[in-house]
């Protein structure tokens, strides 16, 4: 149903910080829960952060603090601002959406993120 392509992954050092984007397609952006989640190696995939069409926020309390989630629905794009990043914070992150309707949800391809120490 929405197409997902996050953007904004990359290799930071501890204590820095990295914004993620995901660009919405094939849908109405509107009407969609946003999240993102992340999966480390040989861990469980995880919600991080999740904002409602209505824009509710709720945050990992491993996160808490440090990472912000926001959304532009004239750009139909979920961004997530992370700063004070740890070593713990590695992992892939994936965006997603779901239809408040249908509770069809996307996925996106998933970026990495790697903070050294």
């Amino acid at each position: 149903q929405v197409q997902l392509v996050e953007s904004g992954g990359g290799l930071v050092q501890a204590g820095g910080s990295l914004r993620l984007s995901c660009a919405a397609s094939g849908g109405i952006f509107s009407i969609n829960d946003m999240g993102w989640y992340r999966q480390a190696p040989g861990k469980q995939r995880e919600l991080v952060a999740r904002i409602t069409s209505g824009g509710s926020t709720v945050y990992a309390d491993s996160v808490k603090g440090r990472f912000t989630i926001s959304r532009d629905n004239a750009k139909s794009t979920v961004y997530m601002q992370m700063n004070s990043l740890k070593p713990e914070d590695t992992a892939v992150y994936y965006c997603n959406a779901e239809n408040r309707f249908t509770k069809y949800k996307s996925w996106g391809q998933g970026t990495q993120v790697t903070v050294s120490s």
